[in-house]
């Protein structure tokens, strides 16, 4: 199966890309049902293929190098696919270098703390990814839009006025800004929803039993507030699309395209933080090298020295006689175009 490149991977995810600097409408600028020059689902599945297998590839090498850490933060409207994409996009990843977080309604002792200390509690480690299922955004987003929410943290009165959400913008900017100067790539993914498509998968969520559970009655009255949420989405993605940590503005009316352009953000983060294995030095090789004599003396009868030198020679015999049968078969296919041809 083929690689993809940086440079492949950079291009596709460039249109989703919120230019730092610009004022984002977002009704007018990204078109929700949007799926690039791919029409057809069966190749943006084989796309995504080899996103997850590059996330494999790029995890485990990043949990080795033990330098970096990455955070995906997730947002969207209820239904916008936040869930499905987590499950499909990491599909392939080790558990064990990922942790999922999603942030509700802030207890009574996220209160009594600054409203950035959750999510500073759940950051990853290095080597490291964490996911955000709703973020530090939630901040500038329910909060604004839902005035008692505001009112229930306990800030003093003269910082809920005037001036508050640019603050906030502010803090979060900087917060985010120390995070990528320790290490830590910030990957800001917001899943646009149309207001149809979601009516639609409400309705499936009422209309198959199994799916009830994931709807409430609360869910569908936030529609009421539909323009605010816009605005406020609007203005997060102005005021928060830095050089150090970009906004990603995925269409979510597909979900098969936004799975693929969640998984190439994600790929693209890890490219550009390419991280390495660590390299063995020349004493460790030589105790390596002395180690794997006394493991191949312990074989017991009848078995290889060692067994998985074996194995991989047998693989290696196996792709290249599959690659000649390829090479074979094309020449056949040639020569018979050629054959055909010369007939008409």
């Amino acid at each position: 199966m083929k690689r993809v490149t940086p440079k492949e991977v950079s291009e596709f995810i460039e249109p989703l890309r919120v230019k730092p600097g610009t004022t984002v409408h977002l009704g007018k600028d990204f078109d929700p049902g949007y799926t690039g020059n791919m029409v057809k689902q069966t190749e943006g599945k084989r796309l995504l293929s080899l996103g997850v297998k590059a996330l494999s590839e790029y995890q485990a090498r990043l949990a080795a190098q033990d330098t970096w850490g990455v955070v995906l933060c997730l947002q969207s409207l209820d239904a916008g696919g936040k869930d499905g994409a987590i499950r499909h996009v990491m599909s392939g990843v080790n558990p064990q270098g990922v942790s999922v977080h999603g942030f509700k309604v802030p207890s009574a002792t996220e209160l009594d703390h600054d409203y950035l200390w959750r999510y500073q509690n759940e950051l990853p480690a290095r080597g490291e990814i964490g996911i955000f299922n709703r973020s530090q955004y939630e901040e500038v987003l329910v909060v604004r839009v839902h005035e008692q929410v505001l009112a229930s943290q306990k800030i003093p009165e003269a910082e809920k006025g005037k001036g508050i959400w640019e603050r906030r913008y502010r803090e979060i900017n900087d917060w985010e800004h120390y995070l990528t100067d320790n290490g830590f790539k910030v990957v800001k993914v917001f899943l646009n929803l149309s207001k149809e498509e979601q009516r639609t998968r409400f309705l499936k969520r009422i209309d198959l039993p199994e799916k009830n559970w994931k709807l409430s009655p609360n869910d569908a009255k936030e529609r009421a507030y539909w323009d605010d949420y816009q605005t406020a989405f609007s203005e997060m993605l102005t005021h928060t699309s830095t050089e150090w940590a970009p906004w990603y503005v995925v269409p979510a009316d597909n979900k098969w395209f936004a799975r693929l352009c969640v998984s190439a953000v994600l790929v693209n983060t890890l490219m550009d933080i390419d991280p390495q294995y660590p390299e063995v030095g020349v004493e460790q090789r030589a105790a390596l090298a002395e180690t794997k004599v006394l493991l191949e003396d312990e074989a017991p009868a009848g078995a290889a020295a060692d067994p998985f030198k074996v194995m991989m020679a047998d693989e290696e015999k196996k792709a290249k006689r599959k690659r000649s049968k390829k090479i074979k078969a094309k020449r056949v296919n040639k020569a018979k175009k050629s054959a055909a041809k010369s007939t008409g």
